[in-house]
């Protein structure tokens, strides 16, 4: 019974992994790279759309990155989005792209971009435990209505701790990664 409710909820367990991949990818280090914009939110005609949806985004130099719209009129929507994000860039438009220089980073700016790639993190590890939390509830449950027996509750409480484990492990190897790049880029 606790196997067939595991493996149904065996997503969401990948899914904080994801999350915590595509929020640590959000934080910038010296490097330019498509992740630091490619999901900004872009007010454009009347609906939200991401950057990625709007336009081509290249590399032409290692700190620099180069957006160019597919419509000239999202230019200036592109540029209001990266002036009002948290990014701390200062996009420029030249007529046909918005270009952005990743200025290097300074110790500071790089314990405050550590400090929250952890609150990001911690966010990914709650994710898991509510996941956990969530079945242990519905095999209890379960239990009591003598739909499952007893010894579910422990069985499903072993696996679930090794998923949990092998997941936080891959979140905190994602975090260590990351902040060996904030800190050495």
């Amino acid at each position: 019974m606790y196997q067939e409710l595991i493996k149904k909820r065996k997503a969401e367990f990948d899914a904080a992994v994801t999350f915590a991949r595509e929020e640590a990818n959000s934080i910038r280090t010296g490097r330019a790279t498509p992740d630091l914009v490619d999901d900004l939110p872009v007010e454009y005609h009347g609906s939200t759309l991401t950057i990625k949806e709007l336009a081509a985004i290249s590399i032409p130099e290692p700190r620099s990155l180069a957006i160019q719209p597919w419509d000239k009129g999202a230019l200036g929507p592109i540029e209001k989005a990266i002036r009002d994000s948290q990014l701390g860039l200062s996009p420029v438009t030249d007529g046909t792209a918005v270009r952005l220089t990743i200025p290097p980073l300074t110790e500071e700016r790089r314990k405050e971009f550590v400090r929250l790639l952890h609150q990001k993190m911690e966010d990914a590890h709650i994710r898991v435990r509510q996941t956990r939390e969530d079945i242990l509830k519905k095999v209890q449950a379960a239990v009591r209505e003598k739909t499952a027996r007893e010894d579910d509750v422990r069985h499903a409480k072993d696996e679930l701790q090794k998923i949990t484990d092998e997941t936080n492990g891959r979140i905190e190897a994602l975090m260590e990664k990351k902040e060996q790049e904030l800190m050495t880029s």
